[in-house]
């Protein structure tokens, strides 16, 4: 674990895939194969690169076969988060996995596909890390370093790192990659149930203690099938 701040993480598994259809439609969108490899295989071999060790993974949609899945890994160790009952959204499945989760931990989306930079995502968090004056930071790409991407951008981000969010009319420069390190700061007194992360966020930036920093690498937005032969055609060329 050496030069990281946690050596946990909670992959987010348990959405519906949507945006995936119809290749989501038997199987969760986390076994959708990219380059010939489930989406979660990508995340989860970048956490083990890094030295992340262990990996808590929420499961709903198609729950058995994701479970069957990500059990047969060594690497990082993982660890199920049952959601069979009720989908709890980002927020509500870090607070059913906190108990689970050192302080901080690093949070990252399932479906991710990224091209580290100089070092990895996860040292990139911790170098930045201040968990003095920081809820949760998240990591973050320029328009430039996302690819498939056609939205707006997500976040404004100050000299010091705090975040605000895209303002109306506007074209925001950062993008949010899915993957942030979290203090347990953020979840206290958070709503029970079903409920976005947006809503712990929200007030992370009011007390001006939601930061972010740019990303290094180069990362992928591989929502929809159409995203998917556009970065397997960018991961051959690498």
């Amino acid at each position: 674990m050496s030069g990281l701040v946690s050596d946990t993480a909670m992959v987010m598994a348990a959405g519906l895939g949507k945006r995936m259809r119809p290749l989501t439609a038997t199987q969760p969108k986390p076994l959708v194969r990219v380059g010939g490899k489930p989406l979660i295989d990508h995340t989860l071999d970048r956490l083990a690169e890094a030295g992340v060790g262990k990996a808590v993974v929420n499961v709903h949609y198609l729950a058995d076969a994701l479970e069957a899945h990500v059990r047969e890994r060594a690497k990082p160790s993982v660890l199920i988060s049952d959601e069979r009952d009720a989908l709890l959204e980002t927020g509500g499945g870090m607070i059913k996995a906190q108990s689970h989760l050192p302080d901080p931990f690093f949070c990252l989306n399932s479906d991710n596909i990224w091209l580290e930079g100089p070092r990895s995502a996860f040292h990139d968090l911790s170098a930045r890390w201040d968990p003095d004056a920081m809820d949760a930071l998240l990591l973050l790409v320029p328009h430039a370093r996302a690819a498939n991407f056609a939205g707006k951008g997500d976040f404004h981000m100050d000299p010091t790192g705090r975040l605000a969010r895209r303002r109306s009319g506007r074209i925001a420069p950062f993008i949010y990659t899915g993957i942030q390190l979290v203090s347990h700061r953020l979840l206290r007194d958070a709503p029970e149930g079903k409920f976005s992360t947006n809503v712990l966020w929200n007030r992370a930036m009011e007390e001006e203690r939601l930061f972010g920093t740019a990303f290094t690498g180069h990362w992928f937005e591989v929502g929809t099938p159409e995203a998917i032969k556009p970065t397997e055609d960018a991961l051959k060329r690498v």
